[in-house]
């Protein structure tokens, strides 16, 4: 099971303890709640001679998702795991959804922000806003996971593929990667590349063989750019027909696709590591395909948490991960700065107020709310709060959405930080 953190009256992070022990010191009041998320509680007693072991931070930088994990070196124990989804993605639409209704207003001579083109220089190592948000989510939660746990190493998968061995894997002795990693990073980019599917009859959960798109025996090459995933029934039909002429064009084309997608990851994973030096710590960097290793050599499932622990060559030889329970982290920001909401024409249908704190609460704050018998909405209710300014909330639970809810019967659990928490079971997450 994770560990609670633990913080002591000067709010200096301690080693975590088990849960069973953080119970008893809140149950003999030696203890307070300071966070729910990641649980964390403060000590109300000093601790002379406090003794804390080194631990490692561990880091797997995803598109979508990204793996983190605290992991004690010694003794091979996990002590916190969590996944954090990004909003790139949502980031990209909005910015668009925003420069089409800019344009169509522009169109429609009414009133609209004048462009800008040549009156903007973009600073160096600028990135996009939807990879730069990925990054200010990594490096906060580094930053939070310093504040409540005696960090001293971080680990990072600093590149996923490795692009010299992707262009030529025969590369060989004392040229490049010797040993058993040799393979690993051509066999992950593929697989990521395929989507872990079979080209050409799209099945999934079935094992995959690197096929040549054009054969060997046509002249084909070793190079990343000629080789797919098949399984072994379309493996063993296409014979040493190419894939145009195996009735699949689509993957020849797509099979001659530049490493584009390889490059980018490693550029944002790179801006990373220039960030996380600036933390002090020792970093140690290894490739996707060292992480792979690990995980396999240790017969772990495939998950972002799992990876993230698995990362760089300090990976103890034994992990305890049987009872690690994975904080799920959803990135829902801190709300927009539109003032003016529009309809699909460009024409504004309401106003927001610049006031977000209502009667000491807002939106996003994670409260519960007592509310005594008699009322429509008698009962506990625990969840996300959406405020009004009549001080009448709505709070969303696990199971539906209870409205009409007087401020007066809310209390605080956790006050809105731009995401929301989700647990679960270690080894039931998968990607």
């Amino acid at each position: 099971m994770s560990s609670v953190f633990v913080l002591d009256t000067h709010h200096h992070p301690l080693m975590p303890c088990r849960p069973a022990r953080a119970r008893i010191l809140l149950r003999q009041r030696k203890a307070a709640i300071f966070r729910r998320f990641p649980f964390t509680i403060i000590l109300k007693h000093s601790v002379a001679d406090a003794h804390t072991q080194p631990l490692r931070l561990k880091l797997d930088p995803g598109s979508k998702t990204t793996g983190v994990g605290i992991v004690n070196d010694a003794a091979g124990e996990v002590l916190f795991a969590a996944e954090i989804t990004h909003r790139g993605e949502r980031i990209t639409s909005a910015l668009s959804a925003r420069r089409r209704t800019r344009r169509s207003r522009r169109q429609r001579h009414t009133r609209y922000r004048a462009p800008r083109f040549l009156n903007r220089r973009r600073r160096k190592g600028w990135l996009p806003p939807s990879l730069e948000s990925r990054l200010a989510n990594i490096l906060t939660w580094v930053s939070r996971l310093r504040k409540l746990c005696p960090i001293t190493n971080v680990s990072q998968e600093l590149v996923r593929f490795d692009t010299q061995a992707l262009q030529r894997p025969e590369i060989t002795g004392i040229e490049y990667q010797q040993g058993t990693l040799a393979g690993y990073e051509l066999r992950e980019y593929l697989l990521e590349k395929w989507e872990r599917r079979c080209a050409y009859c799209r099945i999934t959960s079935v094992p995959l063989q690197i096929e040549h798109i054009v054969p060997k025996a046509r002249g084909g090459t070793d190079r990343a750019s000629n080789l797919t995933l098949a399984c072994e029934q379309c493996n063993c039909r296409k014979n040493t027909q190419t894939a145009a002429e195996f009735g699949h064009p689509e993957v020849q084309a797509r099979g001659q696709q530049p490493l584009r997608d390889a490059a980018a990851i490693n550029s944002i994973r790179w801006a990373l590591y220039e960030r996380l030096q600036a933390t002090g710590l020792p970093i140690e960097t290894d490739t996707g395909g060292r992480t792979k290793y690990n995980r396999i050599l240790r017969g772990l499932p495939k998950t972002h948490w799992l990876d993230a622990i698995c990362v760089g060559r300090s990976t103890p030889s034994t992990l305890q991960v049987n009872q690690v329970r994975v904080l799920l982290i959803l990135a829902v920001g801190h709300g927009n700065r539109q003032m003016c909401g529009i309809n699909k024409h460009g024409f504004p249908i309401r106003h927001r107020q610049r006031q977000k704190v209502y009667f000491s609460f807002q939106t996003g704050d994670m409260v519960q709310a007592q509310v005594p018998a008699g009322l429509k909405t008698a009962g506990r209710h625990v969840g996300r709060l959406l405020v009004r300014a009549s001080g009448r909330f709505d709070i969303s639970t696990a199971r539906d959405r209870v409205a009409g809810i007087n401020y007066r019967y809310c209390s605080a659990i956790q006050r809105h930080d731009g995401y929301q928490y989700q647990e679960s079971t270690g080894l039931a997450s998968r990607s």
